[in-house]
């Protein structure tokens, strides 16, 4: 079985090592040591398996495995990961990494995963070439609480016109599907909706993601690429935690909200685009601009119309429906029969706060299916909630408060700093960000 691989790696005897490993297998080889040149490759060439250390100088592994999974989701992801990552690497298959590989002691192991996940990718293929249409438009948003279908009627108004919106909420509130939504619903369905997390990628991979570059413009940039703001012409572009945007990217942003146009990175051209701005963010954006983290001109650009997404812990009668939609979804991923559902399950479910929201109600569901014995979902499947033991502190002042939510996370983690940000639910530069403003670096 021959197939085309790419090999990610800042360490290039590793990288030249794998290189040749692999090239006596007769698979097709091509080797990146960044992040942004790994992607313009994944532009240029068809491959089947990439191999991704969890470590670049431009970006974290984990995060880029969903980049590149969401653009090519035929493709099947192998990190590698030193010793004292592996949180980071379980991580990367919930984000849909195919499996992962300790650097120096499993090389035995490279070989046989890489045909394992080879096969994956001919599975892929094939049930994209026969994947159904699956439910669009406002039918995706489930829920009958009042609040819910208070945004849901908003987002359904607001998709008629090109008006520019702004999704506010907590984490896992469900901004990205409302987008969607009100794409579908709107005059641009027909053309491209296209999203991008901007808390995921350094300064310079995010401004070449979204507006593109000029053959040259940096080392490998070996022909034209076109960025998202491009591709959303005539169509939508969401971008997902704005509030994460470097301050210097937010300023070109405003330009193209002003006049339609942008210039391509090495480029001196000025390029159109007429798209519709769907923004989202977890964070209080007027307090952001109060610290200088976000310009006020922009904020003013972006909030012409707000919709903010309820919590679940203040929707709980859709609690049900959200977690009988959840076990549909892994049943038929699990290829699960015959399933019985307990009544002291979903009673359980509600002794929840949620604090993730449908994000964590939709991973308790997932790993519940995984742990439940003889097809039986009932409280054992489920942590037990109401054991949970609120800590005490000595102030009560937010910042005190998160100071030291921040600490126990990272004693929790062993210093893990990317584990730390993703059970935090923030951005890994966000958290950086924090631990100077604490003092706690």
């Amino acid at each position: 079985m021959h197939g085309n691989i790419l090999i990610i790696d800042d360490e290039i005897k590793l990288l030249k090592l794998l290189g040749m490993i692999l090239s006596q297998e007769d698979f097709n080889v091509k080797e990146a040591s960044t992040a942004r040149s790994a992607m313009t490759m994944l532009e240029q060439h068809e491959f089947d398996v990439v191999l991704c250390d969890v470590r670049l100088p431009d970006a974290f592994g984990v995060e880029l495995v969903r980049s590149i999974k969401t653009k090519y989701p035929h493709l099947e992801i192998i990190l590698m990961t030193a010793f004292g990552n592996i949180t980071d690497a379980v991580q990367a298959m919930k984000n849909g990494a195919y499996d992962y590989l300790v650097k120096g002691d499993d090389n035995e192991k490279i070989i046989p995963l890489v045909y394992k996940a080879l096969e994956k990718v001919k599975d892929n293929r094939s049930k994209m070439g026969r994947k159904s249409a699956i439910s669009k438009g406002f039918g995706q948003i489930i829920g009958i609480s009042p609040l819910i279908l208070q945004s849901k009627k908003l987002a359904e108004k607001v998709a008629l016109t090109d008006a520019a919106v702004l999704l506010t909420g907590e984490t896992g509130t469900g901004k990205e599907v409302f987008a969607n939504a009100i794409h579908d619903g709107s005059d641009r369905k027909k053309n491209n909706f296209v999203a991008i997390n901007c808390s995921a990628f350094s300064k310079e991979i995010l401004e070449s993601e979204l507006f593109g570059h000029k053959q040259g413009a940096f080392t490998g940039a070996v022909k034209d690429k076109k960025g998202l703001i491009e591709e959303a012409n005539d169509g939508t572009l969401f971008l997902d935690e704005i509030g994460e945007m470097p301050i210097e990217l937010q300023a070109k942003l405003l330009r193209v909200l002003e006049t339609g146009e942008f210039i391509k990175m090495g480029e001196t051209k000025v390029s159109r685009s007429d798209f519709r701005l769907i923004a989202a963010t977890n964070r209080e954006l007027e307090d952001e601009i109060k610290q200088g983290h976000f310009r006020e001109d922009l904020y003013f650009r972006l909030n012409v119309f707000e919709i903010h997404l309820p919590p679940l812990r203040e929707r709980k009668e859709d609690l049900k429906m959200l977690a009988k939609n959840f076990i549909d979804i892994f049943s038929r991923k699990l290829h699960l029969s015959e399933l019985q559902v307990n009544p002291d399950y979903y009673k359980m479910l509600e002794k929840n706060d949620w604090k993730g929201n449908i994000r964590e109600l939709r991973n308790a569901v997932e790993r519940s299916l995984i742990l439940m014995e003889n097809n039986i979902l009932d409280a054992e499947s489920l942590p037990h909630y109401s054991d949970k033991i609120v800590p005490e502190s000595d102030s009560l002042s937010m910042r005190s408060l998160e100071k030291i939510h921040i600490q126990k996370v990272l004693q929790y983690t062993k210093g893990n700093k990317a584990e730390a940000a993703r059970l935090l639910e923030i951005g890994i530069a966000t958290l950086y960000r924090k631990l100077e403003e604490y003092g706690l670096r």
